[in-house]
């Protein structure tokens, strides 16, 4: 039977420490604030009821998770346990409680479950996520009885010399009977160097009474890591960095060289694909097999199709199709799809435009909010003069369109299909389909005004 299973993150720390004005906990590991990364921790080992202890400000945390997280306050600064005091009205007695800290992004969630799974099977009250480390200093000790059952977590301010040699430290995670939490969490005292409520002292507490407390040793040592400072953030993203590389490797992503290349954890790649240096991908960006991205590429929230390649570009929050080619030195910009075997050249920017199949958009080009069909050709120099300082306009081009260079596109207006513009018309009109649309000055030589008007006569000039 699937048993209630609640979440209580604890985020209420400020960015002292970190030299920054916002919650440590919105600090970013790769491209996903550390509050972000323990969620969907949690969300993967299969919680859905999950609170968060914020600091003086709920709402700074908020768009760093999901809509449906819970918040409460903690208002005085007074320890883990003072924390988990402050979310007592929402915990329910029937649950079995994750308590996790936000600025953990390393938690994994198959060692959240693994834990859950010995909990339940060892019938703890208390089970808490343990990590071995070679280097103890500055982590709490977990002091286990011969049969293996944790009598104790101490602190390493108020262990002996002893208990410091332990190498067994607790990774700031629980599993808790909700049951025994609510009733346990009032009777913590600040007994301690820091006159801080430790939610460690709940082990104690639970061992007092004759209860089972237990732990679960991570596999991997990291799983204990947070971030106190920013040399330990850098840490933090160097271990993640290297995490979803090997990932990606593993399936099938060729990532001949490194340097520079940084991808975000909900970026999905497939094989085949080449990622080469200076590319960073973040974001919910999707990349199909064959293509190659990079150098010096940037995508976030973007999707692209098949064998296709960008080259020293940024995209954001746009599509690409199968076949096409981009760069190097473009930008495509939120609300941009473009078709398959489209060719975007140097120097082109596109906003919330989209291109059909078979364009061409060679270089030197502007196209903000644009409807272009299947098999245009666009020259250099063009652009679509989109905004008039109040509104935006919409300028729609049909397919086989030719639209020569140096054109102005002054919207609203529409190209028809098969239409032609000479080089440097400013349009201002529809262009029927078929038509072609001149709209410049006639040409005229006036001989001899040069000789007469420039500032260095012929014989004045150096050799």
């Amino acid at each position: 039977m699937e048993r209630r299973r609640q979440a209580v993150v604890l985020a209420a720390g400020d960015g002292k420490r970190m030299k920054s004005a916002q919650p440590k906990v919105l600090c970013r590991v790769l491209d996903r604030p550390m509050l972000g990364w323990v969620e969907e921790a949690c969300r993967q080992a299969g919680i859905q009821d999950i609170i968060i202890v914020a600091g003086d400000r709920p709402e700074l945390l908020a768009p760093a998770v999901t809509a449906d997280c819970r918040f409460v306050q903690q208002r005085q600064r007074l320890g883990t346990g003072h924390a988990v005091l402050s979310a007592l009205e929402l915990l329910d007695p029937l649950a079995q409680v994750a308590v996790v800290c936000g600025d953990a992004p390393l938690l994994r969630p198959e060692d959240l479950q693994a834990a859950y799974e010995l909990h339940l099977w060892e019938q703890n009250v208390v089970t808490l996520l343990s990590a071995r480390l070679e280097d103890p200093t500055g982590y709490g000790r977990v002091l286990r009885r011969p049969d293996g059952a944790v009598e104790a977590i101490v602190e390493e301010r108020d262990a002996d010399e002893t208990q410091r040699r332990v190498r067994e430290v607790n990774a700031g995670a629980y599993w808790f009977s909700g049951a025994f939490l609510r009733d346990a969490l009032p009777r913590l005292t600040p007994q301690n160097a820091q006159g801080e409520y430790y939610l460690t002292d709940m082990v104690a507490l639970a061992v007092a009474e004759g209860l089972r407390a237990g732990a679960y040793r991570c596999p991997r040592p990291d799983a204990a890591l947070g971030a106190n400072s920013r040399r330990q953030l850098q840490q933090l993203n160097t271990i993640a960095r290297r995490q979803v590389l090997d990932r990606h490797l593993e399936n099938g992503v060729d990532i001949p060289l490194e340097d520079g290349v940084m991808i975000g954890p909900g970026v999905r790649i497939a094989p085949d694909t080449r990622i080469l240096p200076g590319t960073i991908l973040e974001g919910e960006t999707s990349i199909g097999p064959g293509c190659t991205i990079g150098p010096n590429s940037y995508l976030k929230d973007t999707t692209v199709g098949e064998d296709s390649q960008v080259k020293a570009s940024w995209l954001s929050q746009s599509r690409v199709g199968s076949h096409t080619s981009i760069g190097p030195f473009s930008q495509l910009r939120p609300g941009s799809a473009v078709g398959d075997h489209v060719k975007i050249g140097d120097f082109v920017e596109l906003k919330n435009t989209t291109l059909g199949d078979h364009t061409s958009v060679a270089h030197l080009t502007y196209l903000g909010d644009s409807r272009v069909g299947q098999w245009c050709n666009f020259g250099c120099g063009v652009v679509v003069a989109n905004y008039d300082g109040n509104h935006k306009y919409e300028t729609v081009v049909g397919d086989r369109v030719f639209v020569g260079c140096n054109t102005n596109l002054v919207p609203p207006v529409t190209l028809g299909e098969g239409s032609y513009t000479a080089a440097g018309t400013t349009v201002d009109q529809d262009v029927p389909a078929g038509a072609l649309a001149i709209g410049r000055v006639r040409q005229e030589n006036k001989p001899g005004w040069a000789d007469d008007h420039i500032a260095f006569k012929k014989d004045q000039q150096k050799p």
